[in-house]
C-alpha cells in the first residue's frame, strides 16, 4: 500500500454508543491494518480502550483533531466480517448498540479498557536531555514502579491530557504499552526437561557417566540423572519439570547443577488449558431405531433443498441425542463446523462426555464457568479449525458468538427453554432466534429439539415455515412414566401430610431407596424459607434496595435478596413488637434437603440450584457425575434438573408445589408450567423399568395438570394457540416491552404517563400500560412497564425507529435526564 495514503478506521467500542467512531491510522500501520483487528484508542479525555476495526477507508470525518489509533493488538483479525454483520443485526433487531453486543460477544480477555498499563521501553537509552518536564515526570513514576496504570500516571504527574503525552513517548520509544494491555490472553506454557542432544550419542553418553565415577561429590547428581533416564526412555523423551521434581527424594540442588553444566536442558512449551480427549467410539456403532432413521432422513442436513430449520418434537428419552450425533457426523465429514446450544451450563457435562466419545479433540466447550484465558483459547481454536481447532462447539447461549469459519449445522437443544433469553445487560437477545439468523447467513441447517416445543416454534412448524419431525416413542420402547396426582387438600384433611410431603411421595421415596434406586425432587424455589414473619404484628423483613421480602438461607444463617444480593443476619426479635418468636413461611430447595435428611437419615442427599453450584467452576458437573455414578440417592433441585439430563436409575420424581408455577402472572405461565412438569417427569424410568412421577397440588382439577397427566402436548398447544389468537399474543403479534426506571417514583410516574401518551399518538391502542411490575423497585430504581403489541403485518423496523425517536425526545428533557428507558424485543 502507498505509504503516503492517509487511512482512517471506523471502530466498535465496547460501550453503549449509537455510532461508530473514526480514528486516523499512523502511516507505519498502513500495511497491517485490517477489519476485525483490535486496536488501542483513546476515547474521551483520558480513557483508553481496545476497539474492533469495522471499516478501513480514506474518508476523513467532518471534524478536526482526529485522534490516532495508539496500537494494533492483533497481527490477524480476531473477529470475522460475518460476525461483525451478525453483531449489527442483533443491535438493530434487539434495539441496542453494536458496542453492547461487542461487550458480551468478545471473551473478557480480549476486552481491554481504560486501566491500561505502560512501562519503560527496554531499548530506552536513559538519556533525558531532550525530554520535556512532563515526560521526565512520567519516567520518574515508571522508575519507581515497573508498570503503572495510565489513569494513575495522570493523577501522579497532575497532567490531565496524559494520553497525547504518552502517545508521543511511545513514538519516541521511551515507553511501551505493557503486554497486559497488548494481550490479556497469554498462552499457557510449561517448563520441560530434556537431555542435551549431544549425550544421545552412545560414546558421548558413556563418557558422561564415566565422568561421575569415583566422585563422592557427584553421587547425588548421578542419582538424579539415572532417575531422569528411567522416566524418559533413556533420555529420548522430555518430561515436565514439575512432574520430575515432585519426587521428594530428588536433590533440587543437584538438578540445578546438571542444568547449569548443560547436561540437562530446560525449555518452555505452549500447552492448552483445555482438556482434549481422544475419541473412543465410532459413530457407526450407533444403530438408529426406525423412528430415529426416519427423522434422520427427513432432516437431511446435506440436502440444500431440505428445510433450513427443522423442529424435532421427541418425547423425553426418545433418542434425540443419538440422532444429533449422527447429524453432526455428516457435517463434520464435510469439514464444516457445528454449534450445539444448551440452555444451562449444568447440561453440558453429560453432553460433552457423550460427544467426546465420538468426536474426541474436535469438540470444544464454551460457557461462562470457564476462565477468561480458557474462553480466549476456545475462541482462537474456533477461528482456526484447520490447525488443530474445533469443529463441534458446545455451550450455553454465548457460544453463538464464536468466530465460526464454516458453520454447517446448529442444534438448539431444549429450544423451548427461557434460559436462551438474555435479560441483563443488553443485548436482550434470544439465542434460539438469533442462531437461526446466524445459520441463515452461513448457509447452515438448524435443528430445534425438545419434548415440549414453545408455542411459537410449534406454530411455525405446523404452518410450514419449519420442517417437523415427530418422535413419539421412547428409545427401546420403554414406557412413559406413571404420573400420579397427590391432592394436598385431601391429604391434609386425612392427616396424610408430613411437613410438605404427601404420604404417596414419602412411600415412593422409601420404596425406591430400598430398591437402591434414585429419586429427583423438584421445587422451583431456592433457599430455606421464602420469608420470615412475625405472627404477632405481621412484620416481614424486606430488602432495603428492592421491594421484595428477604429469603432465609440456613447454610449461611442469613436473609438474602435474590434480586440485588443484599444480605443481613437473622434478627433475634421483631423490631416492631419485639416478639422473639419469628415464623418461617414457605419453603425452598434448601429446606427440602434439610427435611429429607431427617426423614431418610441413611440416604445420600444433594442439592442442585444456583446457590449450590456457584461455589466452584465444576460444581455442577461434579454433582451430575456423582448422581450418574449412584453416589447420590436423592437429588433436590430447581429447574436445573428438569432439562435434558439422562440418568439410568431414577425411578421416582417428585414435584413438590406445582401450583406456584401455574399461578404466576404471565401469559406464558400455562405453557411454562406444562413444560417444566413434563420435562422433570421425563427424568424418571428412562432405562428399562417404568418410573413414577408424583405431582403435589392443591388444585388437581386444573387443566394444565390434566394435560401433564395425559402427556398431551397437542391439547395444551390447541388451548394456548386459541387463547393467543383471541387476545393477540405471540405468535399472532410481536411484543416490545419498554421498562422505565428512575430513582424517584414521582418523576417515574410522570415520565411513564407522558411517554405512553406520546406512543399512543403513533400506535393507538397497541400500547398497554404503564404499569408497575410485581417487583416495582430493584436496586433503588423504581420501575414501570409499557407493552407495545404489534400485529404481524405491522412493519417492525418502522416501529422500532419510532420508539427510539420518542425515547430520545423524552431523555432530552432536563427533568428526565436520569430516566432510563430499556427496550426488550420479543420478551420472554
Amino acid at each position: 500500500m502507498d505509504e503516503l495514503v492517509t487511512l482512517y478506521v471506523d471502530v466498535v467500542l465496547p460501550l453503549h454508543l449509537p455510532q461508530y467512531y473514526t480514528y486516523r491510522v499512523p502511516q507505519e500501520y498502513n500495511d497491517g491494518i485490517k477489519v476485525g483487528q483490535r486496536v488501542v484508542v483513546q476515547f474521551g479525555g483520558s480513557k483508553v480502550y481496545s476497539a474492533v476495526v469495522r471499516k478501513v477507508h480514506q474518508q476523513p470525518p467532518g471534524y478536526a483533531n482526529v485522534k490516532y489509533i495508539m496500537a494494533i493488538l492483533d497481527p490477524q483479525p480476531v473477529v470475522t466480517e460475518l460476525q461483525l454483520q451478525f453483531w449489527e443485526w442483533i443491535a438493530q433487531y434487539y434495539m441496542c448498540c453494536v458496542g453492547d453486543v461487542m461487550a458480551v460477544a468478545l471473551p473478557s480477555a480480549y476486552r481491554l479498557q481504560s486501566e491500561s498499563f505502560i512501562q519503560i521501553h527496554p531499548d530506552f537509552s536513559g538519556e533525558i536531555g531532550n525530554l520535556s518536564q512532563n515526560e521526565i515526570k512520567v519516567l520518574d513514576v515508571l522508575a519507581a514502579n515497573t508498570t503503572v496504570k495510565v489513569s494513575d500516571v495522570a493523577k501522579i504527574v497532575d497532567f490531565r491530557k496524559i494520553v497525547p503525552l504518552l502517545k508521543t513517548m511511545i513514538e519516541k520509544k521511551i515507553i511501551i504499552m505493557d503486554e497486559e494491555l497488548k494481550q490479556r490472553y497469554t498462552p499457557k506454557t510449561e517448563t520441560y526437561l530434556r537431555l542435551n542432544p549431544q549425550y544421545l550419542d552412545p560414546e558421548k553418553g558413556r563418557q558422561l557417566f564415566d565422568s561421575f565415577e569415583g566422585k563422592a561429590s557427584s553421587r547425588k547428581q548421578l542419582e538424579v540423572l539415572l532417575k531422569f533416564f528411567q522416566q524418559t526412555d533413556f533420555g529420548k523423551q522430555s518430561i515436565r519439570k514439575n512432574i520430575f521434581t515432585a519426587d521428594k527424594d530428588l536433590s533440587a540442588s543437584s538438578l540445578k547443577t546438571l542444568i547449569k553444566n548443560g547436561i540437562l536442558q530446560t525449555f518452555d512449551q505452549q500447552e492448552s488449558r483445555l482438556v482434549d480427549v481422544e475419541k473412543t467410539l465410532s459413530v457407526t456403532t450407533i444403530k438408529l431405531s426406525d423412528q430415529q432413521q426416519q427423522a434422520f432422513d427427513k432432516i437431511d442436513v446435506l440436502n440444500p433443498d431440505a428445510p433450513q430449520v427443522t423442529l424435532v418434537h421427541g418425547v423425553t428419552s426418545s433418542g434425540k441425542t443419538e440422532l444429533y450425533i449422527k447429524l453432526i457426523n455428516e457435517v463434520v465429514k464435510q469439514g464444516r463446523q457445528v454449534l450445539y446450544l444448551l440452555p444451562e451450563i449444568a447440561l453440558t457435562a453429560q453432553i460433552i462426555n457423550r460427544l467426546r466419545k465420538y468426536f474426541g479433540k474436535k469438540v470444544g466447550v464454551y460457557h461462562s464457568k470457564f476462565s477468561a484465558n480458557e474462553r480466549a483459547e476456545v475462541w482462537t481454536k474456533t477461528l482456526n479449525p484447520q490447525t488443530d481447532g474445533y469443529q463441534v462447539l458446545i455451550g450455553a447461549r454465548s457460544a453463538m458468538f464464536l468466530p465460526f469459519q464454516n458453520l454447517g449445522l446448529v442444534i438448539v437443544d431444549e429450544e423451548h427453554d427461557s434460559s436462551y433469553k438474555q435479560y441483563e445487560p443488553a443485548p436482550r437477545y434470544h439465542a434460539r432466534d438469533a442462531s437461526i439468523y446466524l445459520a441463515h447467513r452461513c448457509g447452515a441447517k438448524v435443528v430445534l429439539g425438545t419434548a415440549t416445543p414453545s408455542v411459537e416454534t410449534y406454530f411455525n412448524a405446523t404452518n410450514g415455515k419449519y420442517g417437523l419431525v415427530q418422535m413419539d416413542k421412547r428409545y427401546g420402547d420403554v414406557q412413559m412414566p406413571e404420573i400420579c396426582i397427590a391432592d394436598m387438600r385431601r391429604n391434609s384433611r386425612q392427616d396424610k401430610v408430613l411437613s410438605n410431603y404427601s404420604k404417596q411421595l414419602t412411600d415412593a421415596i422409601r420404596e425406591a431407596l430400598q430398591n437402591n434406586e434414585q429419586v429427583i425432587i423438584f421445587q422451583n424455589r431456592r433457599g430455606f424459607s421464602l420469608r420470615l414473619e412475625c405472627p404477632t404484628c405481621g412484620w416481614i423483613p424486606t430488602c432495603t434496595h428492592c421491594d421484595v421480602s428477604l429469603v432465609y438461607h440456613k447454610q449461611t444463617n442469613s436473609l438474602r435478596c435474590h434480586y440485588c444480593g443484599y444480605s443481613i443476619p437473622v434478627p433475634a426479635e421483631c423490631p416492631q413488637c419485639h416478639n422473639t418468636y419469628l415464623k418461617m413461611r414457605g419453603f425452598g430447595t434448601e429446606k427440602i434437603e434439610d427435611e429429607l435428611s431427617i426423614m431418610f437419615p441413611e440416604a445420600r442427599i444433594e442439592r442442585m440450584d444456583l446457590d449450590s453450584v456457584s461455589s466452584g467452576k465444576n460444581k455442577h458437573a461434579d454433582i451430575i457425575n456423582r448422581f450418574e455414578d449412584h453416589n447420590i440417592d436423592i437429588l433436590v433441585g430447581t429447574q436445573m434438573i428438569t432439562k435434558g439430563l439422562d440418568f439410568d436409575n431414577v425411578s421416582v420424581v417428585g414435584i413438590i408445589s406445582a401450583d406456584n408455577m401455574i399461578s404466576f402472572p404471565d401469559f406464558r405461565a400455562f405453557e411454562r408450567s406444562f413444560q417444566q412438569m413434563t420435562q422433570v417427569s421425563g427424568r424418571a424410568g428412562r432405562h428399562g423399568k417404568r418410573g413414577i412421577v408424583i405431582i403435589q397440588t392443591y388444585n388437581p382439577a386444573h387443566q394444565v395438570i390434566d394435560y401433564v397427566l395425559r402427556n398431551d402436548y397437542q391439547a395444551m398447544y390447541r388451548n394456548q394457540i386459541n387463547e393467543r389468537r383471541v387476545f393477540g399474543y405471540p405468535p399472532f403479534a410481536k411484543l416490545i416491552y419498554l421498562t422505565l426506571k428512575h430513582i424517584n417514583s414521582s418523576v417515574l410516574d410522570k415520565a411513564a404517563a407522558e411517554f405512553a401518551s406520546n406512543l399512543r399518538q403513533v400506535f393507538g391502542n397497541r400500547v398497554v400500560g404503564p404499569e408497575y411490575p410485581m417487583v416495582s423497585r430493584v436496586r433503588n430504581m423504581y420501575i414501570k412497564n409499557i407493552m407495545i403489541r404489534l400485529e404481524r403485518a405491522y412493519p417492525l423496523g418502522q416501529a422500532k425507529q419510532e420508539i427510539e425517536r420518542q425515547a430520545a425526545q423524552m431523555l432530552n428533557q432536563k427533568e428526565y435526564s436520569r430516566l432510563r428507558i430499556v427496550p426488550d424485543v420479543d420478551p420472554q
